[in-house]
């Protein structure tokens, strides 16, 4: 309602965050986009299937970790990834790959033919200085320009938050971004839909 272009979650494996009746909801309430953020198992695509999510982004998991670490491992998990696309593709389900900006791992994408791929930007937003910031910025400019000359759409996420985002939304190659704890954060001092309208601003901008 406060203009976001689409909603994401993620179900875990142990189920920390959303349980499947949330998923169930949201998708009959989303009007956008339902991105179900998930790992490559069976049990996850089983439920992707059933609930009909508008896409999925394939995301790698561990159960000690807070929040998701680093990217998916596409060069060498590719089997395995290529039958998840497979498999919900048959339901008309697009397919999104969360990978570090490395060039192997976005050619692993391409050659699944994978519909987007989600550049991780965790160390960018982790930089201590700034020297080590515009390195890791360059890498996912130069990891958008590989996805897009490869023909997949390009999204951008993990640690952006209303300090860092103009610079990396600035990169024409980029899509879309996905943007959780920064948004739902700044909401406690002033509401969602101000929050949302704040850095659907500085995107913009």
């Amino acid at each position: 309602m406060a203009g976001a272009s689409g909603i994401i979650v993620h179900l875990r494996e142990d189920r920390r965050h959303i349980k499947d009746r949330d998923v169930a909801i949201l998708r009959s309430v989303v009007k956008s986009r339902l991105n179900l953020e998930m790992a490559a198992t069976d049990e996850m695509v089983g439920i992707a299937r059933h609930v009909l999510p508008d896409m999925i982004t394939l995301v790698p998991e561990k159960r000690e970790e807070l929040t998701t670490e680093g990217g998916l491992d596409v060069v060498g998990l590719s089997g395995r990834i290529g039958k998840v696309i497979q498999s919900v593709r048959e339901k008309g389900i697009k397919v999104s790959l969360f990978i570090d900006p490395e060039e192997d791992q976005i050619l692993a994408a391409g050659a699944l033919n994978a519909d987007m791929i989600e550049i991780h930007t965790g160390a960018y937003s982790d930089a201590i200085t700034p020297e080590i910031r515009e390195e890791e910025f360059r890498k996912v400019a130069r990891a958008a320009v590989k996805g897009k000359e490869l023909g997949m759409g390009v999204n951008g996420g993990h640690g952006l938050n209303y300090h860092n985002v103009k610079e990396i939304a600035s990169i024409p190659e980029i899509d879309e971004l996905s943007i959780g704890h920064a948004i739902i954060a700044r909401a406690v001092f002033g509401g969602l839909d101000r929050a949302i309208r704040d850095m659907i601003t500085l995107i913009r901008g």
